[in-house]
Order: structure tokens, then C-alpha cells, then sequence
């Protein structure tokens, strides 16, 4: 296949399938190549999959028109093509790299088997597959150790403790989720999955991985200490794959570096999502992925003149005890899961956490009850103050619910809901906007009134 015209866009996840989608409405179509075998899906989901909650059907996206199967092996430049590893090659006129990111595999003695492959009962979770090959290895009772305490760890413990595994979650940081949450919402989060029957370890960092015959049989912790597995999760961060632009000569930092525009150093080549660094920041997350495809297609399509400035969202996740039946008809609806923190410019991108977005989200066709011990967490901007930063926080141990919103000067920087959040919508846009709080009684007498109800 070539073409001088065309817009080839290289990854099938979530930034890929958005841009082809918005190019289509405004009247331009790509051709997306991707590399897994499966129909396009929403990645962000894969933890309500192996919960049991979702069928992998339930997660997938709308297939592009135009959709080729095939792993991409270099782009020439001054051919404007792209080569396939089946020795097709296809031609482009704008070419858009949303290559996505790889999980991070910690260098532990045992982990790689012969041919770099990962032992039985070891995986990573990034892909439908992995996701798979854990559902199938689940059953009551399966001694599972998840490696990593982040957004993607305690999502992963959590759905597998309501598949009856037996889970212990090792976390090196001091808490939970520590770059979302402060210390108080941490333990709320912890204690949630104690009582789903999940042992968590903090400061707690793996040695190694028996794997006797290609098999894992135990963990073993930096104390000495052996931990008897079945299965081991490592849900250690993400690392953007930027290899096909590193060969072709594009500047690479931590991400594949591109301007306002999303453009890299060839005029003709853009990056989004997850392999993207804009501005000194790669965000490897849902939501930034969602806005810079959508202001890339209104770009090329010549429906906009300026540039990507950067997204703020918030982290959203909820962790449920029990997987409700099915309703007749259709897999059971769950709480929607939501975005993610924006990474801070800086922060080093292998430890960046893949997150859940609200587009485009499945849609159940039957209902069931939420179940009474789900417990919400949401986080935005600066969840820990600075020296002369104004603090509001409310408490309720009883009900296991937990607020705090961090005010600096008239504005407000940050917060941190747990158990209730029904403020959420709110608080998340009075930061978003960055506007003065209201000045009637004060910022913080407006903020505890709309946060507190009285």
C-alpha cells in the first residue's frame, strides 16, 4: 500500500483509535496499524476483565475503518513509509506515532526464563493477553503476589482478591499509591484491601524469583524472608516505546519529544498518548492521551490553529469487595471508572502509572446493585501542602470516608476525597480553572460549606 496523502497512525490503543475516530467526523481518515492481535480495546479496563466484571468484548473500542494488522519495523523518512515485519511497507503523508508504553520488568535474579521470556506464572499487565493468561491461571486459592503499590498494583490486587486469590501486595514507598494520595488516604485504601483478605507489605522491596524448571514457586523479599507463589503480577510502572522513533533519527527523552502542535523534528511525523513527552512531561496517561488526539486531528484537519497546552485531570478509582452477578442479558454495570493524576514535569517515566479513562467507557446492558463495600478514591492536583498552604479537612472513621483540599493564596491546588464524592465534580473544576475561590466568607469557609454540606 503507498500513498503521498494519507495519515498512517501506528498503535491501535486508546490515543490511536480516538485520533482515527476524530479524524473521521471531521471528514479525514487514517489508516491505523496495530500490533496485537485483538480487536482494539479500552487498556484502561483490563483490571474490571480480570476481576470478572467484564468480558473482554465489553471493553473494545469502535474499530476504524481502516485497520491493519502487523508490527511496524522501521519508518524511511525520505520515502515517507512505514515497514512492516510481513515486508509490506505503506506510504504516508502525515505519519502519528501513538505507540503506547512497555511495562517496566524490575532486573530481578530468576525473572527471565531462556529467551527473555518471563517464567510461568509470572506477567506483566499492560495487555489483554496478560490479562487473559491471569484469568485463566485464577482460581480460589492461588497464592498471588502483585509487585508494585500503585495505582496499577492495588487495582490488580483488588480484582484478584474477588477472584478468591490468596494476595499479598509488596510496596517499596511507605503507602499506597503515594504518588495520588497523602498518608491519611493511603491507610484508608489499605485497610479496604485488608478486608478484601490482601496482605500488604510497604517498604518492602523484592530480592528475587524462584522459578525452578521455568515455573515460579516463591518470591523472596529483601529481609530474607521466602513468599510461597502461584502466580506473581509485577505492576512496576510503565516505560513510553519510543525504539521506532530512536531508529529513525527523532529527538527521545523520556518520551518521543514534540512541540505544541504534536509534531516531532519532521514536520510530517506527530506523537501521542502514552510515548509523547510535550513540554518536558510525559503524563502515560488516559486523559492526556484523549485531548492530545482530539487537538491533533482538529489540527490536521485544519479545524484549529492552536496548539496542545498541556491537561490537568484527576485520579479516580474504585475498589469493590464482591463482583455482583450479571443481570440477564448482559455483564454487570459497575461504578465508572475514571482518570488519572497528571504525571509532574519531572517525574521519571518508568514509574509512571497507567490510569482509567471516562471515554470511551463500555456500556453494560444490565444492572446490578453496587456493591456496599466499594470504596471510591479521587485525587487531584497537590494532595500535600506547602509551608503557608490552608488546609481543610473532614474525617469520618466510622464511615471510612475522608476529604481534604489544599488551598494556596485564593486558589485551590489540590485534594484528596476517599468514601464520598459527591463534591467531586465541584472541587476537580475549581481547580481545573485555577480561579480566585469565591471571597464571600472566605475560601475556605466556601470550600468547607460545599465540601461539608454545612
Amino acid at each position: 500500500m503507498t500513498s503521498n496523502a494519507r495519515v498512517v497512525v501506528i498503535g491501535a490503543g486508546l490515543a490511536g483509535v480516538t485520533l482515527a475516530r476524530r479524524l473521521a467526523e471531521l471528514g479525514t481518515q487514517a489508516l491505523v496499524v496495530g500490533e496485537e492481535e485483538h480487536p482494539p480495546y479500552n487498556r484502561v479496563l483490563l483490571a474490571e476483565v480480570l476481576a470478572g466484571r467484564y468480558g473482554p468484548e465489553v471493553i473494545a473500542l469502535p474499530a476504524p475503518a481502516e485497520l491493519v494488522r502487523g508490527r511496524v519495523t522501521g519508518i524511511d523518512r525520505a520515502a515517507r513509509t512505514v515497514h512492516c515485519a510481513d515486508g509490506t511497507s505503506i506510504g504516508y503523508g502525515t505519519l502519528v506515532l501513538a505507540t503506547g508504553s512497555n511495562p517496566v520488568l524490575p532486573a530481578l535474579p530468576g525473572l527471565f526464563a531462556p529467551g527473555h521470556r518471563l517464567p510461568e506464572g509470572v506477567h506483566a499487565f499492560r495487555t489483554l493477553d496478560d490479562c487473559l493468561r491471569m484469568s485463566a491461571a485464577v482460581r480460589p486459592g492461588v497464592r498471588a503476589v502483585v509487585v508494585g503499590g500503585g495505582l496499577l498494583g492495588v487495582s490488580a490486587a483488588r480484582a484478584l482478591a474477588v477472584r478468591g486469590a490468596q494476595v499479598l501486595l509488596t510496596q517499596q514507598a511507605g503507602r499506597l499509591m503515594e504518588r495520588q494520595l497523602d498518608p491519611d488516604a493511603s491507610a484508608l485504601v489499605e485497610r479496604h484491601l485488608t478486608e478484601l483478605g490482601v496482605e500488604v507489605h510497604t517498604e518492602c522491596r523484592v530480592r528475587d524469583v524462584h522459578c525452578p524448571g521455568g515455573a515460579v514457586r516463591s518470591v523472596r523479599l529483601a529481609d530474607g524472608y521466602a513468599l510461597d507463589a502461584d502466580l506473581v503480577v509485577l505492576a512496576c510502572g510503565v516505560r513510553p516505546r519510543t525504539r521506532l522513533a530512536e531508529k529513525a533519527g527523532l529527538a527521545v527523552r523520556q518520551g518521543i519529544v514534540v512541540d505544541d502542535e504534536l509534531r516531532t523534528g519532521d514536520p510530517h511525523i506527530h506523537a501521542v498518548g502514552d510515548c509523547a513527552e510535550h513540554d518536558g512531561t510525559v503524563y502515560g496517561l488516559a486523559v492526556p492521551a484523549l485531548d492530545q488526539a482530539g487537538v491533533l486531528a482538529q489540527l490536521l484537519s485544519g479545524t484549529r490553529t492552536t496548539g496542545y497546552t498541556g491537561t490537568r485531570s484527576l485520579t479516580r478509582l474504585t475498589l469493590t469487595a464482591s463482583t455482583p452477578a450479571p443481570a440477564p442479558g448482559g455483564p454487570a454495570a459497575v461504578t465508572e471508572p475514571a482518570t488519572a493524576t497528571v504525571t509532574a514535569p519531572g517525574t521519571p517515566a518508568a514509574t509512571t502509572e497507567p490510569a482509567t479513562a471516562t471515554e470511551p467507557a463500555p456500556t453494560p446492558t444490565g444492572t446490578a446493585a453496587p456493591s456496599p463495600a466499594a470504596l471510591d478514591v479521587a485525587a487531584f492536583g497537590e494532595t500535600v501542602p506547602l509551608p503557608g498552604d490552608d488546609v481543610v479537612r473532614l474525617a469520618d472513621a466510622t464511615r471510612g470516608t475522608y476529604r481534604k483540599v489544599v488551598v494556596r493564596g485564593d486558589r485551590l491546588v489540590g485534594g484528596v476525597l476517599v468514601g464520598e464524592l459527591g463534591t467531586v465534580g465541584t472541587l476537580a473544576g475549581a481547580w481545573e480553572s485555577a480561579e480566585p475561590l469565591p471571597a464571600e466568607g472566605g475560601g475556605l469557609l466556601h470550600l468547607l460549606t460545599t465540601v461539608g454540606g454545612s
